[in-house]
This record gives C-alpha cells, structure tokens and sequence, in this order.
C-alpha cells in the first residue's frame, strides 16, 4: 500500500494527541505510582511490620496501580477497557480458586502482621506447638522449639485457634508447687522457702511472693509458690528455685515425700 505525504501527515495529526496523552498518562501515572508506593512502605515500616512482608504488599500497591494506568493508556486508543478488565478478573478468579487455601493463610498472614498478636522474638503456645517466632512470612510462621526444632505453622490454623503469649508482658510470676510431708513444720517451711526466693536476684523483691499452702496431698502438704520475675529470667529463676528449695529442705530437716511402697512379708506356718 502506498501513502502519499499528505496521508501520513493526515495520521500523525490524527494519532498523535492520542499517543501523546497515552504516553502522559504513562509517564505520570507511573510516577504517581511510585509516590504512592513510597508514601505506602513508609506507613507500614512506621508501624513496624514484618520486613518480609513490606516489600510484598509495596509491590502489589506498584503493580495495581500500573495496570490501572495501562489500562486507562489502551482506552485512549480505542481499546475495550472492560473486555480487558474482564479478563483479568476472569484470571484472577481462576487463580484465587486454585489457592484458596494459600490465599487464606495470606490473609491470615497480614492480620498477624497489623494486629500483632505477636512479633519475632515472643514465645508463643499455639496448635499444640511452643517456640519463639523466628519468622512471619506471607503463609506461615515459623517457630523454634527449646530444643532447637523448627516448627511451620500455616498462619490460618494460627488465626483460626487460641494463640497463648508467654513474652508479651515484660513481667509474669513463676508457678511453682513443692511438697513437704505430714510430719514437718508447716511454718518452718515457709520460712525456708521465704529465705531461697530472697536469696535469688532475679525475683522482683519489690513484689510479694506467693507462698501457701495449696493442697493437702495422699502423702504430701504441698506449697503454691509463685515469685513476680522479668519475663526473660522465668526459666533461669524455675531451675534456681528447684535445686535451692531442696538443698534448703535437707539442710534443715524438712522432708519431700516421694513415692514408696511398703511390702509385708507374711510367713505361713508350716505343716
């Protein structure tokens, strides 16, 4: 096909307010984008999410910001924006329904995230599982057992259950029962004890400690003794109070029942 100059200049004059405005819109629209993007991660690394998850949520406040501004580019040349909108929207649909299940855990993922029933470094109880939260990723949270296991959990079963946080008050009591036996001095082993939890630093000393008698065992009269302490020395304060209590109860004569049994031997007569 053969076009004379005027044709063409006809065309440029005719396409080029389009594909100017087009590449406007473009140049703008993208700027725009990425000025609300910044504005977007600004926001959430001021509210201290997850840096896994910042970038994430900014690239997809990026990219559906530019399919909007593509789009709106095609219309400018006559293209059918809602055939295209459809079509995403079928995709979209297709690709949702094929990981439902995943998309729940996303969805779970970012309300940890912005609620924060708990962050990395808390030590939680949760589905049957304990462990510090090494991690929070977009679908599942990962956990480090005191033994140095790792545990994956999906965020929508963390979501979907009871979650139990054992680091997110900076203090907590230490529950602890110990037994003394029926013929031991009551008052004597509350002294005993009083003077172990005044002898361990870590215990919060401005703070009464809980020391009663809690119940009346088959063998045992057993002690609830419950120190306030910080919540980083609960352990250190458990196996302190463990091994002190019993030194100070064989130092001082008070017994700790422990389980026997008594055999009877019966001599039959002989005939």
């Amino acid at each position: 096909m053969n076009f004379d100059i005027t044709t063409i200049w006809n065309m440029v004059l005719e396409y080029a307010p389009m594909v100017l405005g087009a590449l406007l819109t473009i140049i703008i629209g993208f700027w725009v984008a990425g000025f609300i993007t910044k504005r977007a991660r600004k926001a959430m690394e001021k509210r201290e999410l997850d840096p896994s998850l910042v970038p994430f949520l900014s690239s997809m406040i990026s990219v559906g910001i530019k399919i909007m501004v593509l789009l709106s580019a095609a219309g400018m040349f006559g293209f059918e924006v809602t055939s295209f909108v459809a079509i995403f929207g079928a995709l979209a649909f297709a690709i949702g329904m094929a990981l439902q299940g995943n998309l729940s855990h996303l969805a779970a993922g970012i309300l940890i995230l912005f609620f924060k029933p708990f962050r990395v470094g808390h030590f939680i109880v949760t589905q049957g599982y304990s462990g510090t939260v090494k991690e929070i990723q977009i679908f599942n949270t990962i956990l480090t057992t005191l033994d140095n296991r790792v545990i994956i959990i999906p965020n929508g079963a963390i979501t979907s259950g009871p979650i139990e946080n054992l680091t997110a008050n900076p203090t907590r009591k230490v529950p602890m029962t110990f037994g003394i036996g029926y013929s031991d001095d009551i008052d004597k082993a509350r002294r005993v004890i009083e003077e172990v939890a005044k002898s361990c630093k870590e215990i919060d000393q401005s703070q009464p400690v809980d020391i009663f008698v809690s119940e009346l065992g088959d063998s045992s009269v057993n002690f609830a003794v419950r120190p306030w302490v910080k919540t980083e020395d609960y352990w250190t304060v458990y196996f302190y109070m463990q091994e002190e209590i019993k030194k100070a109860f064989d130092k001082e004569g008070v017994g700790i029942p422990f389980p026997q049994m008594d055999v009877h031997v019966k001599e039959m007569a002989k005939s």
